[in-house]
């Protein structure tokens, strides 16, 4: 029996805007429904003495000091700015 429909592949694949053939649809339901039929195998593992983990790694904090230190002033900034404006940066207009 199949987790998964083509229905539901078929909505999925509406909700992202995706156009999908009937063969595609077939294939993506066979290919989440392996998905689905090994995941439901790990969920078989015996894991009452495994402690939790948000990462395979032990990795500490690897972010550097948050200090204040010296940084551009408006003026720095806007030295070489091609085209400036009331302490801004311009540049050409996008949209219309």
């Amino acid at each position: 029996m199949s987790r998964i429909s083509i229905e539901q592949v078929k909505h999925v694949a509406h909700l992202a805007r995706l156009a999908v053939t009937e063969e595609e649809a077939e294939k993506f339901t066979q290919h989440l429904d392996a998905i689905i039929e090994y995941a439901e195998l790990l969920n078989e593992l015996d894991t009452e003495n495994v402690e939790p983990t948000t990462h395979v790694l032990d990795i500490k904090n690897v972010l550097r000091e948050d200090t204040a230190r010296h940084w551009l002033t408006q003026e720095e900034a806007l030295k070489n700015a091609p085209q400036q404006r009331d302490g801004q940066f311009r540049v050409p207009s996008i949209i219309e």
